[in-house]
Formats: C-alpha cells, sequence, structure tokens
C-alpha cells in the first residue's frame, strides 16, 4: 500500500498532486524530470527518484498534505533541508515516494533569552540561528557540527546527531516538539498540548509517557517544530588539540580522558581523529603521487604526517567557563595526560593573535604556511565553540573526487551536488582505549582488503560512550571504485555489528540491515508504526527494517 506500484493511475497521481498544489501553491509543487533528479543526488551512489517535490510553508499546510496522500494512498518522505551528508542526503529509502522538503518552514519562532532556549522549524540552518542570536546581541551561544552551515538544525536532531560543544549530545538538550500524524492531527509532546503551559520547552518529558524520542530516528510523525535549549556565553573557551605520534598510543590517552569527562571536568563532546582526517580537511589525494588505487602507500602517508606536523590521531576540545575554570581544567587535562605520549596545545584568542602576527612575519616559508594553516583552523575551531558554524569541515567529503573542491568553497558547498563519494559506518563503543583500537582493527582490515584509506573519528558523545564515524571517501565518477566502496560498507557495517558494536544512525542503504535476527524491539515498532500510520504512507522503510529489505 503507498507505493508506486498502487499508482499505476497516472490521473490519480496528477489529481492528488493538484490537491497539493490548491495547498501549497503551485509553484510549490514540482514533477519535472530536472527536480526529480535533483533530490536523487546521494554521495552513497544510490539514487532515488521520488515522483515529486512538495513544499509547505506550515505545519498546517503539511496536516493537509499528510490527509491528501492518506486518500490517495501516497507515501511522502519529509526531508529537512536534505542535506543528511553520507546517510542519505535528500533521497526517499525506496522509490515512488512524493518528497516533503519543509525547508520553507524557516522561521525562529521564540527566543527566550533569559531561559536560554529557542523554538524553530525544520527548516532553520545553523547559519541561521547563529546569526540571529549574533545580530540581536543574545548572550547565547546555539551548538554547531561540521556538516556546514547551510544544515538543518531540527533533522540534525530527528538523526540524534551531535556536535562540539557542552550541549553537543543535542537531544538531549530538546524539550517540546509539535508532531503531524499520518492522520493530520497536529500532537504537542511533554507539557505543549496543556494550552496555559509555562514550562513546555523547559522540561522535556511532562506528565505521562514521554513521546518525543517515537520521532526520532523514526516515521511515526513529522517534527515541525521544538524547543532547542542553548548555551550562555562562558567568559573564557580555549580549544585544546592533543598529538598522538604512534596509532598503538591512542588507547592510554583515551583512557587517561576518561576520567575527567566522567567528573566533567571536560564537558565538551572531544573528537579524536587520525591523520586521514587531518589531510581530508587540508587537501585532496595526491593522485599525481598515487596515480593508481584509494589508498595511499604508508611512506608517503608518514611523509604527509611529517609535512602537516601531525600525529597518528589528534584529540580536539575546547574548555568553557571563567578564566579561573579553565585555568584548572587546564592543570587537570595536562596532569592526566603525564606518563602518555600525547602532545598538549592549549589555543585562546591571545594565541591566535601571537600566531597570526608571527606567520605574517614568517612570510611564504614553509614554516610561516604551516603555521598560517595552523591559525586558520584554530579560528575556525574557535567559531563552531562558540555557535557558529563553519563549512571548511566539509572539505573531508571533497577528497577522492578528481575535480577537487568546487569554485568559492565552502560557500553553499553540497556533496551531493558534486558527486562526492561518502559511505559511513558509525558504531557505538564503550568509551575505553581497548575497544577503540579494537573498533579501528576491524574496520581497518576490510579498508585494507578494498584499498581504502579508512578516515575514523572517535567522539565522546557522552561520559560513558564514543560515537564513531568511520569514513569511506571514494570517486563516484569510478564504477569499480564505487562498487569496492559499497563492498567494504557492508563488510566493515556486518563484522562490527557481530562483534556488538552496534550504529547509533544508519544511511538509508542501510536500513534493512538493522534487524538480522527479527526481534521483539522491531516487532514492538512495528506495531506502534501500525497504530499512528495504518496506511504506511509515512517514509515508508525509514528506521523500518522489513519495509526497507522490500525497498532497496
Amino acid at each position: 500500500m503507498s507505493r508506486l506500484d498502487d499508482l499505476r493511475d497516472e490521473a490519480a497521481l496528477f489529481d492528488a498532486l493538484g490537491a497539493m498544489a490548491a495547498v501549497v501553491g503551485a509553484a510549490n509543487v514540482k514533477a519535472d524530470d530536472a527536480t526529480r533528479e535533483r533530490y536523487a543526488r546521494s554521495t552513497a551512489a544510490r539514487p532515488v527518484r521520488p515522483l515529486a517535490l512538495v513544499r509547505p510553508a506550515d505545519a498546517a499546510d503539511v496536516a493537509r498534505l499528510v490527509k491528501i496522500a492518506a486518500g490517495a494512498r501516497l507515501a511522502v518522505y519529509p526531508i529537512s533541508t536534505g542535506k543528511n551528508w553520507g546517510y542519505g542526503d535528500a533521497c526517499a529509502v525506496g522509490a515512488g515516494q512524493v518528497i516533503l522538503d519543509l525547508s520553507r518552514m524557516n522561521r525562529i519562532i521564540h527566543v527566550d533569552p533569559e531561559l536560554a532556549y529557542a523554538v524553530i522549524e525544520p527548516g532553520v540552518t545553523q547559519r541561521q540561528l547563529s546569526d540571529f542570536l549574533r545580530e540581536r546581541g543574545y548572550p547565547l551561544w546555539a551548538d554547531c557540527t561540521g556538516a556546514g552551515p547551510d544544515t538543518s538544525y531540527i533533522g540534525n536532531i530527528m538523526e540524534r546527531g551531535f556536535g562540539h560543544s557542552p550541549y553537543g549530545n543535542r537531544l538531549q538538550h530538546v524539550a517540546g516538539m509539535q508532531v503531524v500524524l499520518a492522520s493530520g492531527e497536529l500532537l504537542e509532546t511533554g507539557f505543549g498540548h496543556y494550552r496555559q503551559a509555562r514550562a513546555a520547552h523547559l522540561f522535556p518529558y511532562g506528565v505521562g509517557p514521554f513521546l518525543d524520542g517515537l520521532f526520532t530516528q523514526s516515521n511515526m510523525g513529522i517534527v515541525t517544530r521544538l524547543g532547542i535549549w542553548l548555551m550562555p556565553h562562558s567568559e573564557c573557551v580555549n580549544h585544546f588539540l592533543c598529538s598522538v605520534p604512534d596509532h598503538a598510543d591512542i588507547a592510554s590517552v583515551v583512557d587517561a580522558l576518561r576520567p575527567l569527562r566522567l567528573d566533567g571536568t571536560l564537558r565538551s563532546i572531544l573528537h579524536i581523529g587520525n591523520d586521514m582526517r587531518v589531510f581530508s580537511g587540508g587537501g585532496l589525494f595526491p593522485r599525481a603521487a598515487v596515480p593508481d588505487g584509494a589508498r595511499l602507500p604508508a611512506a608517503l602517508r608518514t611523509q604527509m604526517r611529517a609535512n602537516s606536523g601531525v600525529g597518528a590521531w589528534t584529540v580536539s576540545g575546547a574548555l568553557y567557563g571563567s578564566t579561573a575554570q579553565v585555568a584548572l581544567a587546564r592543570t587537570a587535562l595536562r596532569r592526566a595526560l603525564r606518563g602518555t605520549r600525547a602532545r598538549s596545545t592549549f589555543v585562546s584568542e591571545r594565541s591566535l593573535r601571537a600566531g597570526d602576527l608571527a606567520a605574517r612575519l614568517l612570510g611564504d616559508t614553509a614554516v610561516g604556511r604551516r603555521l598560517r594553516a595552523r591559525v586558520a583552523l584554530g579560528r575556525s575551531l574557535f567559531a563552531m565553540n562558540r555557535g557558529v558554524p563553519d563549512g571548511r569541515f566539509l572539505a573531508g567529503a571533497y577528497w577522492r573526487r578528481r575535480t577537487g573542491l568546487p569554485a568559492g568553497f565552502p560557500l553553499h558547498a553540497d556533496p551531493a551536488r558534486d558527486r562526492c563519494g561518502l559511505l559511513w559506518v558509525s558504531p557505538v563503543l564503550p568509551l575505553r582505549g581497548a575497544d577503540m583500537l579494537a573498533v579501528h582493527d576491524l574496520a581497518e582490515a576490510a579498508f585494507h582488503k578494498y584499498g581504502f584509506d579508512l578516515f575514523a573519528t572517535f567522539s565522546m558523545i557522552n561520559e560513558r560512550a564514543l560515537g564513531g564515524v568511520l569514513t569511506i571517501a571514494y570517486d563516484q565518477d569510478d564504477a569499480g571504485e564505487t562498487a569496492r566502496a559499497k563492498a567494504c560498507h557492508d563488510e566493515v557495517f556486518a563484522n562490527l555489528f557481530e562483534a556488538g558494536y552496534i550504529p547509533y544512525r544508519v544511511g538509508n542503504h542501510a536500513m534493512a540491515r538493522l534487524d538480522p535476527e527479527g526481534d521483539s524491539y522491531w516487532r514492538t515498532v512495528e506495531a506502534i508504526k501500525a497504530a499512528l500510520d495504518p496506511a504506511g504512507i509515512l517514509a515508508p522503510g525509514r528506521y523500518q527494517p522489513g519495509v526497507a529489505a522490500g525497498l532497496d
């Protein structure tokens, strides 16, 4: 039901789209080939053409569109801004669905500067909220991710994504959702369904069953508004970078930092990236030196480390608080890392100014160029720590792209449009050095087998767990390389899953793999889905393994 097979009658589809046009205006309903191709672009080399595109303006539009879709037995797939890079981009899980593009719904409904929260719609981007807060002089920061300024807050939160700041575990800093159900009914979660409620965006749980989680990583409803908590300005922010020279040395560093995460000394989300992350953030694959293959020779990789002044791993994080609190945290960090091989550098606004001056004095020397690059990176990290998004961190998506970075990068960068090849496996693991090395070793074996360099980041997403992001960067214009990339992804996914390192998030191409044993959890999810969406019109296959298996 509600699939393309049920829409053989083109007149019925035409009538449904006509009714939708009456709601949102003809200019906001498109079914031409160019639009359908644009929304089929995929960094996963898995283009899924939608039937059409519809762009509602508000929650009332969404509710009316859903009712029309239900009457026509037509599947709809909501996206926020369609920039879910590496996990599905703007594509539906299966063909024959109408994309509901919510990017017109981009209102910042309310900001409370005293209680530090905002109420936003799905089209609100990282850049938009950051600019809004700064232009109005609010002493508040919103958490940022490295996915670029044009990505949606709500879209990322619905995937349970994470950023950088102490508010980086984003779903934990959300209260009060507005949701359109498959029936067209509007649901307010938490206290929001009580008209007189004064704390709808301050206390997420409300009274009674806590429903918010049902609408993340699911197809139970369409979130059209939510409250997001904002971080008050800190008096002092320092960024720190810890360079770890050799691969095996990272385990002791992870174990040394864990107590500081547990006791609250380190409040931000720490990111631990390997050398490939650093290389890809500042350059492109050196095809002149490696004309064949997608993997760097060991000697060249070692030389690139030396030229860049980086180790096998780099730990990156930020310290927030008063000047005295940050000074104490720096002392605690140095003490914790004694006995490890990590070399720590602390970056402040003062040190960035000094580095900038030194770089100008050194001119166009090798040392001067390296220092300028480090200062530029430091400024970008500082901006992110303060809630100002920076597109430079999308550079890694272009690592294998033959034509390099597009003109004007990073302004409005779009890896799907630019045919970048990206596949991610994102396991969650205990916050222990031994587990991190185990996951890396399992993944590296497959990456080596299929001829790819392993891009690895492990982030301390909470006080007890690491979230891994293992990236396969490939050349989408090379059919053989694309096939190897998909095989590599599938093998890494299967090996980690079997070893107990389950992903926290998956791409559309992997959703059928989430229920290999048909367990009671997914049967319960199916029962809830059947109750809320009996016709199955909302995003069929999205975090719905049984249906996804039939769509792929």
